[in-house]
């Protein structure tokens, strides 16, 4: 079928919204009419060359809709079910899906590629026949994506299809990164360092959770506004301006955990965050930087005698097919908060416009919201 979609040439472009060729799902694959697409910074990565990908790429990767076709051999969907995108396929049957560890499915090396699960072949290309490369196997910039079954998850009908589409990337990443990977327990001091889509939802987490102080960092004002919104107890300018006053409220102790969400991490970041990190206590890194960048600085005496620990983190630390579920099950509890999480939402040909309002601070998280004219 033809439908359009956010395209990118290359690095340092802008998205282009062209007319594209979307083929029909094979074995193990579905097609799905989406109503949102979350505008997630790390697709902006692409566009600075800081992710590799070949080119040119189909963006996004945050989405949620009905499925519309299905292929032969898919027996966990059917037409009219209601799916929200998982950044990281879980096929089920590799080893680390087998341990539960869905986040570390062996198909994500598959996520940069452009190629599908099934047959290891393009399943969009270009008007002239050129190969698209779907951002992390989905490609949620435009109204159709044709995509593997791992990639997806079903949820129930009462969930806003809309809100929902967050649960694929952000909310689920950022809660997990207090909860699952973060560990936090009632009564904890957790801080969390930069609040945009995926952040604002590691202070939810903790909040939930039970800790005690939840400490939100971001030089935006508006920002820090939400993040009292949503839960934080404190919230401050930057990690310096942080650091003498979690001193004085923690009694000396610090923070049981620091989670890192900023936009763009740099390894400059890693220190401040392991100071305002207690003994024994962890940084949980969350947010993506350069694929090339090897420098990170930290000091390692204080590494070793305090017994900190540097963690990574991808979709939190949680299977998709767990977390989603769970997530809306937090969400009917009225513990998570979907409907403050989009500051504003843009039609398909504004997507650039969107991209400039995240970079400036405007955004929590942006959205496109697919119409009748999408289709």
């Amino acid at each position: 079928m033809k439908t359009k979609g956010a395209i990118l040439r290359n690095p340092g472009e802008k998205w282009q919204i062209e007319e594209f060729e979307l083929g029909d799902p094979v074995a193990g694959e579905v097609q799905v009419k989406l109503v949102s697409s979350g505008l997630c910074h790390s697709d902006h990565h692409l566009r600075t060359g800081d992710s590799p990908a070949p080119m040119p790429v189909l963006g996004g990767h945050e989405g949620a809709g009905v499925v519309t076709k299905v292929g032969p051999g898919v027996t966990n969907l059917k037409e009219g079910d209601h799916v929200v995108t998982a950044f990281i396929p879980a096929c089920g049957v590799c080893d680390p899906c087998s341990r539960g560890d869905q986040n570390f499915c062996d198909e994500g090396a598959r996520l940069l590629t452009g190629l599908s699960i099934a047959d290891d072949t393009h399943r969009a290309h270009t008007t002239d026949g050129q190969g698209l490369t779907q951002m992390c196997l989905l490609g949620t910039f435009a109204p159709y994506i044709t995509v593997n079954q791992a990639s997806l998850v079903k949820i129930e009908e009462d969930i806003p299809l809309q809100a929902a589409a967050l649960l694929g990337c952000g909310v689920a990443t950022g809660w997990g990164s207090a909860v699952e990977i973060g560990g936090t327990h009632a009564g904890d001091i957790v801080v969390v360092v930069g609040v945009g889509g995926v952040g604002i939802n590691s202070v939810q987490g903790a909040a939930a959770a039970g800790a005690r102080i939840v400490a939100a960092v971001d030089p935006v004002p508006f920002k820090r506004q939400m993040a009292e919104k949503m839960g934080a107890t404190h919230t401050f300018e930057s990690m310096e301006e942080a650091l003498p006053v979690l001193g004085e409220i923690s009694w000396g102790k610090m923070a049981n955990t620091t989670i890192l969400t900023v936009g763009e991490i740099d390894g400059s970041m890693i220190q401040p965050a392991l100071s305002l990190t207690g003994k024994g206590g962890q940084v949980i890194v969350t947010g993506m930087g350069n694929f090339s960048s090897m420098d990170a600085q930290m000091n390692l005496f204080e590494l070793t005698l305090l017994q900190k620990r540097v963690q990574g983190a991808i979709f939190g630390g949680a299977s998709p097919r767990t977390q989603v579920p769970t997530l809306l099950n937090e969400y009917r509890a009225g513990k998570l908060n979907l409907s403050d999480l989009v500051t504003n939402t843009y039609r398909l040909d504004q997507i650039n416009e969107a991209y400039d309002d995240m970079l400036e601070g405007n955004n929590i998280r942006g959205m496109i919201v697919y119409g009748d004219d999408d289709y």
